[in-house]
């Protein structure tokens, strides 16, 4: 097997696309680990920002816009079986629905050489046949315990000897613990958002969507305030091209609850490290429960107090790191008392040693070491999603 795991091996990952988020991210950190380690990384999807990002850490890039959710992406099913057929790879790897239904369609019509074919799931998508895709792989991954049980739940034929927990991870040294900006980034961030200055502040990073939790925070500033603590609230990325009428009702809301002067909108930035290491408190506030939670390990890494909803991959981070921080999800009333407690003294955040880029990149390479290893290439290979029963032809 180790002898297996050391050949050059070839890696297509399937992706919709790669602008932003965190498969895209997963897909870049894999492909970075695979072009390390002398192996060949290619990437199909419809392309994006961060292809620039992809190929200059070693990786291809093949345009092909599979993700598309329109009845004409079918015919890329042939493109794409094409192109498999060319490039030989060992191994590949879907992680999202629709690149993995045309993945999955073109594999079936390689009769030699077929490669392997690997999946992730990344978060809680409605159970359906639809969905239940990405549980065909012979190696099932998936980025916490909490989403494992949810997978086993809603497809119990799956055979959980093909499921692979591998957690996210991040780069230790973008996140290092004690972190503080320096007096010129203060100063700027100071210019920037004035109303921001001078009381604690509270951070919730997420994207412009209802399910990220953005009302709750702006009805715990409020809170906050009427308790007679100052504090300032900064929703970190959520003012984003097309969002406009959902940032227009936040905006009404904070101004109806009287905290509009001590509230700050941002689109993505690049500085989160620096603006997690002057928070008082980053809060975590999905109503739907996340498949894991980067940014509360971010968070925790630069030993910043987090507040989270506890329910998925958050409720499982906070318990195993910073229980402290942990409210049931919608208990209005807990989570202002908690935030209460933790803005007067915070408990300090154990160092921790989990969740490393590293490790994910490691345990992923692994697992396709493992995946080529068992067996050779074979027409016969494939899994029936969720049944763990064999399937012949094409």
């Amino acid at each position: 097997m180790r002898r297996m795991a050391m050949r050059k091996l070839t890696v297509v990952q399937l992706v919709p696309a790669l602008e932003a988020g965190g498969v895209e991210r997963s897909t870049l950190e894999i492909g970075a680990a695979l072009a390390a380690a002398g192996h060949r990384s290619i990437v199909v999807s419809a392309g994006g920002r961060m292809v620039e990002r992809l190929e200059a850490q070693g990786s291809e890039h093949i345009r092909i816009d599979i993700g598309r959710k329109s009845i004409v992406t079918l015919r890329h099913v042939w493109t794409l079986r094409r192109l498999l057929r060319n490039l030989q790879p060992d191994i590949v790897h879907a992680r999202s629905r629709l690149p993995a239904w045309i993945g999955w369609r073109a594999l079936q019509g390689l009769r030699a050489r077929r490669p392997h074919f690997v999946t992730t799931v990344h978060g809680r998508n409605s159970p359906s046949r639809y969905s239940a895709i990405l549980t065909r792989g012979e190696r099932v991954i998936c980025v916490s315990e909490s989403l494992r049980a949810f997978v086993l739940k809603h497809y119990p034929r799956l055979d959980p000897q093909r499921i692979r927990v591998i957690p996210r991870g991040i780069d230790i040294s973008e996140f290092p613990r004690g972190h503080q900006p320096d007096a010129a980034w203060r100063a700027r961030f100071a210019h920037e958002f004035p109303q921001l200055q001078d009381g604690r502040l509270l951070v919730l990073p997420g994207r412009g969507t209802r399910l990220k939790g953005h009302r709750a925070a702006i009805e715990l500033l409020a809170g906050l305030r009427q308790r007679g603590v100052d504090a300032r609230l900064l929703l970190l990325g959520a003012r984003e091209v097309g969002r406009e009428a959902y940032i227009g009702e936040l905006e009404t809301l904070a101004y109806h609850r009287g905290v509009a002067a001590q509230l700050a909108i941002t689109p993505p930035r690049a500085d989160v490290r620096a603006i997690y290491a002057s928070a008082d408190l980053v809060l975590q506030l999905s109503q739907k429960a996340e498949s894991f939670g980067r940014t509360v390990v971010e968070a925790l890494a630069l030993g910043r107090p987090v507040l989270g909803y506890a329910h998925g991959g958050v409720g499982e981070l906070l318990a195993e790191l910073y229980p402290a921080g942990a409210v049931l999800p919608g208990d209005v009333r807990g989570l202002l008392e908690r935030a209460m407690d933790l803005l007067r003294v915070a408990p300090q955040v154990p160092p921790f040693e989990k969740y490393r880029l590293a490790h994910m990149q490691a345990a992923t390479l692994a697992l396709y070491a493992e995946v080529v290893a068992q067996n050779t290439f074979s027409s016969n290979r494939f899994i029936v999603g969720g049944e763990g029963r064999g399937e012949g032809g094409s």
